[in-house]
């Protein structure tokens, strides 16, 4: 009919993707943070008010169930749930959709008032966290860590004008709307404001290593994944200077655009680089660089890292030679995990009872 309509529960918050549909047959995979993938089978069902409601079964006897009990024992303490978080102090210039709530996904321990938690930040800036089973959330998880992962404004799914409020003002609405977030938690109680890590990756890496500058009592410790530490560095060795232009600029920055960048521009883009807020971090940093790539080359980490050495910062690098963008080999990618959730356990005092998983 070309009507669209909600067939996953209405009270369900886990994450749900078709994998095939045959008329009003569809098999689907549902997950949550704390959840492996299961897959469902989905039909409707006449109702005696001649009405018709979707009906989802297991899909049992499936080869991915022995492996996902064994992950659900280790998680079977947590809980998750999706919080809506007020934009504070919205300026002026904002239109009515960017000014709505934005959401963060919270997964807890029991007794999470006492836990460490980590503030998790997704890259892009156009990308999302999504509800679904992430294998590197659960293991941080499963240490005994709370995750905080926020889907600040400028993640698509929001709205078109949630979406294009960031452009031009990263560095500043999208770090306080991270730190806004942190607050709604500490206020509520729910966390321990003094053992709060923070992780991302590319743009998310952007974010903590400013988060980390601009608010460093913050933070015990940090991780930070092909990070984008300095726009000036990147506009002459990334393999898309447009964006460096699109993300600091704003909507006009395209037209603005060029391999020899203006004194102006580069000054605009030092301005609204992590790198500008390096002289006040205090925060231990764990940087994992992948040597193949091109979108954020590992000079831009490199350059952050021996700056902060030069001002007595502690830091740890780990290079990935062979790796691109996204740190995705699955050696890679289990090694700077494990490596992560050593580096938060040492920096936060995570016990052993608290790490027996």
């Amino acid at each position: 009919s070309g009507k669209a309509t909600r067939i996953s529960p209405e009270n369900s918050e886990y994450s749900w993707s078709a994998l095939a549909v045959d008329g009003h047959n569809v098999l689907a995979v549902s997950s949550s943070p704390i959840d492996p993938p299961q897959i469902k089978y989905g039909h409707q069902v006449s109702l005696k008010d001649q009405t018709c409601t979707w009906v989802w079964d297991e899909v049992n006897n499936n080869p991915l169930m022995a492996a996902n009990n064994k992950v659900k024992a280790l998680l079977s303490h947590h809980q998750f749930s999706i919080l809506k978080i007020p934009v504070t102090n919205p300026s002026d210039d904002l239109s009515d959709g960017s000014k709505l709530p934005f959401e963060a996904i919270f997964v807890s321990c029991k007794d999470s008032s006492h836990k460490p938690t980590i503030l998790v930040l997704h890259g892009g800036p156009h990308s999302v966290s999504v509800s679904s089973y992430s294998k590197t959330s659960a293991f941080l998880a499963s240490l005994g860590f709370n995750l905080l992962i926020v889907n600040y404004r400028g993640t698509p799914g929001f709205g078109e004008e949630a979406l294009q409020s960031l452009p031009g003002k990263v560095g500043s609405q999208d770090v306080q709307d991270c730190l806004t977030a942190l607050d709604y938690v500490i206020e509520g109680g729910l966390i321990d404001a003094s053992k709060v890590a923070v992780i991302g990756i590319s743009h998310g890496g952007f974010l903590t290593t400013h988060l980390i500058g601009q608010a460093p009592d913050r933070f015990m410790v940090a991780a930070a994944r092909n990070p984008v530490c300095n726009l000036s560095l990147m506009i002459g060795t990334t393999d898309i200077p447009d964006w460096c232009y699109a993300v600091a600029c704003g909507s006009e920055g395209r037209q603005h655009a060029s391999e020899s960048p203006s004194p102006d521009h580069l000054r605009l883009f030092y301005q609204k680089s992590p790198i500008a807020h390096i002289s006040k971090v205090k925060a231990p940093l764990l940087m994992l660089l992948g040597g193949a790539d091109l979108r954020v080359p590992i000079s831009n980490g490199l350059q952050y890292a021996r700056a902060l050495r030069e001002r007595g910062g502690e830091i740890r690098i780990m290079m990935f030679p062979d790796d691109i963008h996204e740190i995705n080999i699955p050696q890679s990618d289990f090694e700077s995990f494990l490596n992560i959730g050593v580096w938060f356990k040492k920096h936060l005092s995570i016990s052993a009872s608290d790490a027996s998983a």
